[in-house]
């Protein structure tokens, strides 16, 4: 048997929903596509999409846990391709104070969400 898997969405849990949609939004142009709350209020999860492809980001927010997440040494992230002027991309993010890694030889940068999760910016080509 052959599996044919496909990227469906890719979750990361945050402290404040509302801070962590402003961000994305602001900081990528990733918007909320759809939600799924908890008849308790227990947990909401919200899909923020590109409006390019049909991959999603999962934020899960969950009422029991207002602490900050442990990230250890989790060397895993997201990376997100970015049209039009790079230079100019890199910096809007150093203005918003979270660029947190760059790699000149390399040509590429991390920021980091106000969770501390790094995500990797790049240009379309």
């Amino acid at each position: 048997m052959e599996i044919k898997g496909r990227f469906d969405h890719f979750n990361v849990n945050v402290t404040d929903l509302d801070r962590s949609l402003r961000f994305y939004e602001k900081a990528l142009g990733l918007r909320e596509v759809g939600r799924k709350e908890a008849a308790d209020g227990s947990f909401i999860l919200a899909y923020l999409g590109d409006q390019t492809t049909g991959f999603r980001l999962e934020l899960t927010w969950l009422r029991d846990h207002p602490q900050p997440y442990e990230l250890g040494e989790n060397e895993s992230h997201l990376c997100v391709r970015v049209e039009g002027d790079y230079e100019e991309a890199r910096r809007f993010h150093k203005e918003m104070g979270c660029v947190c890694f760059e790699n000149e030889q390399m040509g590429l940068y991390f920021i980091n969400d106000p969770d501390d999760y790094w995500i990797e910016v790049l240009p379309v080509k």
